[in-house]
């Protein structure tokens, strides 16, 4: 917390606040991963917080003096509804939105002597520290296989290959599900790792041109792995061991070695093999290649008609109510620290920490042992370096702290209560805990209203996706079997598609009845689903290997899952399941 502790040296305290807020949200929105990805995951958040914090200055302002708290409810509310439609973009658009919005109530609450302008300049200052910290810092797991700097693409590429063994060795076992899913989870991080932004278009060295080069080589793996667990029969031990030898490689920057002999009795180890002779050539004799992403990014019109379609308007609605009710309710009572209900309230809103519920439940243990620990701990000492300190503490707390919503709460709860001192206010630890109760009561019934329309657009857009992509894998497998490289795209983005679809499913089917009821029958579309593109892929590993027709058995089990797709989609659509 360099940048706190540089203002309080300056005898300035109040303006390491808006620093220390940036780099705790650039704590909290920073995940295991690329350092490059870390610059949208940290660096597009910050901005989004610093024009908060400035929208924040000025709405206390808004209209005349004696009604401009009576119009600060409504002005939040809108500003709620806009930053939750562009939230339901995406992951990074889901932390501008919070962050916009977040920074903004603290902007318009906070009693800073420092104008907007400064304020938003010290946010990102603060928030810049922090990613500077991220880029330049060794990683906890150092490998010895090149540039730090690119340690945490090379983990995750390395995760590819141990996903493709663990899916080898489960397959005909119950587990071979379960392990299909786990490795399209290390095929979207890797991806996301290695894509991530970069001021040419194509890598910039060879170690990571190595590192796009020995991803590619992953994929023919992974499509000749889903299709032999597919198959449904146990394969040998040894058949695992090349993967797991070509992860090694990839986190110790070593040769892959000698490789396990082939075995190559059917069309998916012989799929199998050729994708590990393949990839050991890579390892050893290519200089690299350039990553082929699966899609473009989307322009700036397709981000706007998905932000304000049903998906968007529908949370942007939920967030404008909890933002705008709880502040209403804060001003009503007159609560010298109101925005902490409203800001409470758009962090429970955010569907991306888990079930409803269980977020309102960690939220409220959260804050009582937070406030808890503060309270007790500046019983005991006084002055601001024992703030800073605190501050420095909770920050260094928060990536470990952010694997569970309580923790999480704990932390923040303790650093923004020193936050709070700094700034001037009173101590006001238990007030916090009675705000924090009544801004969960608040998220908990307007999270369970019935809106006007059909509710559950966000699943339901996730499953049209998916449905869509699915269909434009298989006719491209059908139509052109030997095109691998195009085939390999369109996999990507229907395994990705579908584990977006799958994840919505499971967070909704978490949620109290009145929200879990609607997804029952969604089930069988989800289901119907995964197997019509794992069937795909044993069609095109089968069709490219042997470049003829499709057997009967295979056209026979495509069409059946065709069928109870379209049948399941469609009653689902007719019952209103899709949530």
């Amino acid at each position: 917390m360099l940048p706190l502790l540089l203002a309080v040296a300056a005898d300035r305290p109040t303006a390491g606040v808006p620093a220390a807020l940036g780099a705790m949200f650039a704590g909290i929105n920073d995940h295991p991963g690329g350092r490059r990805s870390s610059v949208s995951r940290v660096g597009v958040p910050a901005l989004a917080g610093a024009a908060g914090l400035l929208i924040g200055s000025l709405l206390p302002a808004a209209g005349p003096p004696g009604a401009a708290m009576l119009v600060l409810p409504v002005l939040l509310g809108v500003l709620g509804l806009l930053a939750g439609a562009l939230s339901s973009t995406g992951p990074v658009a889901s932390a501008c939105g919070t962050q916009l919005l977040v920074a903004a109530v603290i902007g318009a609450g906070m009693p800073l002597p420092e104008p907007g302008g400064e304020r938003a300049l010290l946010f990102l200052t603060g928030a810049g520290w922090a990613l500077v910290l991220r880029l330049v810092l060794p990683s906890r797991r150092r490998t010895s296989g090149g540039p730090y700097r690119y340690d945490g693409e090379r983990e995750a590429v390395a995760s590819v290959y141990g996903a493709v063994a663990g899916l080898l060795r489960a397959a005909g076992g119950t587990r071979a599900p379960a392990r299909r899913a786990a490795l399209t989870a290390a095929l979207d991080r890797a991806q996301d790792a290695l894509s991530g932004p970069r001021l040419r278009r194509y890598a910039s060295s060879a170690a990571e041109r190595r590192l796009h080069a020995q991803y590619a080589a992953a994929l023919p793996l992974a499509e000749a792995a889903t299709a032999l667990a597919w198959a449904g029969e146990p394969l040998p031990d040894r058949v695992a061991e090349g993967p797991l030898r070509l992860a090694h490689a990839v986190r110790t920057g070593s040769a892959c070695g000698p490789l396990p002999a082939p075995v190559r009795s059917d069309a998916g180890l012989r799929a199998l093999d050729d994708a590990l002779l393949a990839a050991a050539e890579a390892f050893d004799h290519r200089p690299g290649q350039s990553l082929r992403t699966a899609r473009g990014r989307p322009g700036l019109l397709a981000l706007l008609r998905r932000a304000f379609g049903p998906a968007g308007r529908e949370y942007g609605f939920r967030v404008a109510l909890c933002c705008g009710v709880s502040a209403a309710v804060a001003v009503g009572l007159d609560h010298e620290h109101w925005y902490w209900m409203p800001a409470t309230a758009v962090f429970l809103v955010k569907p991306d920490l888990g079930p409803l519920v269980s977020r309102v439940l960690s939220r409220a243990a959260g804050t009582v042992v937070g406030a808890a620990v503060f309270a007790g701990f500046f019983a005991m000492v006084a002055g601001p370096l024992p703030m800073v300190a605190a501050v420095a503490l909770c920050g260094a707390l928060i990536p470990v702290a952010t694997r569970h919503f309580a923790a999480q709460t704990a932390v923040v709860t303790v650093l923004v209560l020193s936050l709070v001192l700094l700034a001037g206010e009173p101590q006001a630890a238990w007030g916090r805990i009675v705000e924090s109760l009544t801004a969960c009561a608040i998220v908990l019934l307007v999270g369970h209203l019935p809106l006007p329309g059909q509710r559950g657009n966000r699943v339901r857009d996730a499953v049209d996706t998916a449905v869509a992509a699915a269909h434009r894998y298989l006719r491209h497998v059908l139509a052109h079997p030997q095109d691998g490289a195009g085939r390999g795209v369109l996999r990507r983005d229907a395994y990705r598609s579908l584990a977006v679809a799958r994840s919505a499913l499971d967070l909704s089917a978490a949620e109290l009845p009145p929200v879990a009821g609607r997804t029952a029958e969604f089930e069988e579309v989800a289901g119907a689903l995964e197997r019509l593109v794992d069937t795909t892929t044993a069609c095109a590993v089968h069709l490219h290997d042997r470049g003829a027709a499709l057997p009967p058995s295979h056209a026979e089990r495509i069409a059946e899952q065709l069928a109870a797709l379209d049948a399941a989609h469609r009653a689902s659509a007719r019952s209103g399941v899709l949530v």
